[in-house]
């Protein structure tokens, strides 16, 4: 079992840049794909990135691609989200969640196995 904590969340204006993390604790950080998935209000939950347990294998939602990047610092159990060129519809509450099948990366939130409690992320216009 793996607990997830996010941090990096806040208010930035449109263009603006924020570095999301989710930390990691209570098993091996290695043995997971982690994944961010966003919720907005009155909106389903949706993925964002992915990234395999090397780091050797990403995936992006086509509204976040060439605008955020997945990353992850296995001896610090750590993945990050790096998020650039910031818009308003980026708003949302972001979570970080992790897959037991590392040999995958799952665009899916029903096959991640563990979540995180999220954090807001608001750009203002």
């Amino acid at each position: 079992q793996v607990q997830l904590v996010e941090s990096g969340g806040g208010l930035v204006q449109a263009g603006g840049s924020l570095r999301l993390s989710c930390a990691a604790s209570g098993d091996t950080f290695s043995s997971y794909t982690m994944g961010w998935f966003r919720q907005a209000p009155r909106k389903e939950r949706e993925f964002v990135t992915a990234i395999n347990w090397s780091g050797g294998r990403t995936s992006y939602a086509d509204a976040v691609k060439g605008r955020f990047t997945i990353s992850r610092d296995n001896a610090k159990n750590t993945v990050y989200l790096q998020m650039n060129s910031l818009k308003p519809e980026d708003t949302a509450v972001y979570y970080c969640a992790a897959d037991r099948t590392r040999v995958r990366v799952s665009t899916v939130g029903y096959e991640y196995d563990y979540w995180g409690q999220g954090t807001q992320v608001t750009v203002s216009s």
